[in-house]
C-alpha cells in the first residue's frame, strides 16, 4: 500500500513539474531583411560604433538582421569599392557605410543596385545617385533616429513583399 501511495505521488508530481516547466527560450524570428554596414579596418569598434549600435537596437525592434563588413587593406575608395559592392550583390536591402573611403565607395557602387537603399554617414557626394541619402554624424541622436527609421522602413517592405 505505501509502495502504491509513493508511485501516485511521483506520477502525480512528475506531472505537475512537466505541466509548470517554463517553456525553453525561443529563437527570435527575423524577417527576411537585411541591413548592413560597411565600415574602415576599425569595425564596429572605431567611428561606426554609433551608427552599429543604432543598427542593432533597430534590429531588436524591428526583427530586422544586422551584419557589418570591414574594409581590408589599404583605405581607399577603389579597395572599398569591392567590398561595397559584395553587400550590394548580397542579400542587404541598406546599406549604411562610415568613412570616406566607404562612403566614395557606396555611392559609386549605388547606381549599380537600384533596388538597394545606401545611407551614407557623413560627408557625402554634393549629388549623389536617386538611392543614396547622406546623414551628416554630427548629431548622434538624430543620426539613430534616422538609422532606426530606415529599417524599420526596410521592415516594412520586407513584410508587404
Amino acid at each position: 500500500m505505501i509502495a502504491g501511495a509513493v508511485t501516485v505521488t511521483a506520477v502525480i508530481a512528475g506531472l505537475t513539474t512537466w505541466a509548470l516547466w517554463p517553456e525553453p527560450p525561443r529563437q527570435r524570428e527575423y524577417l527576411d531583411a537585411t541591413a548592413c554596414l560597411l565600415t574602415d579596418e576599425k569595425g564596429v569598434t572605431g567611428e561606426a560604433q554609433p551608427v552599429w549600435t543604432s543598427m542593432q537596437e533597430a534590429s531588436v525592434a524591428a526583427l530586422v538582421r544586422v551584419q557589418y563588413l570591414q574594409v581590408q587593406g589599404p583605405q581607399t575608395a577603389r579597395n572599398a569599392t569591392a567590398f561595397a559592392t559584395s553587400l550590394a550583390g548580397g542579400r542587404c536591402g541598406v546599406i549604411f557605410s562610415v568613412g570616406a573611403a566607404q562612403t566614395e565607395a557606396a555611392t559609386a557602387v549605388a547606381p549599380g543596385y537600384p533596388t538597394v537603399r545606401f545611407v551614407n554617414v557623413g560627408e557625402g557626394n554634393a549629388t549623389p545617385p536617386a538611392n543614396v541619402q547622406v546623414i551628416p554624424a554630427s548629431a548622434p541622436d538624430t543620426l539613430g533616429a534616422e538609422i532606426k527609421q530606415h529599417i524599420a522602413a526596410l521592415a516594412e517592405a520586407s513584410a508587404e513583399g
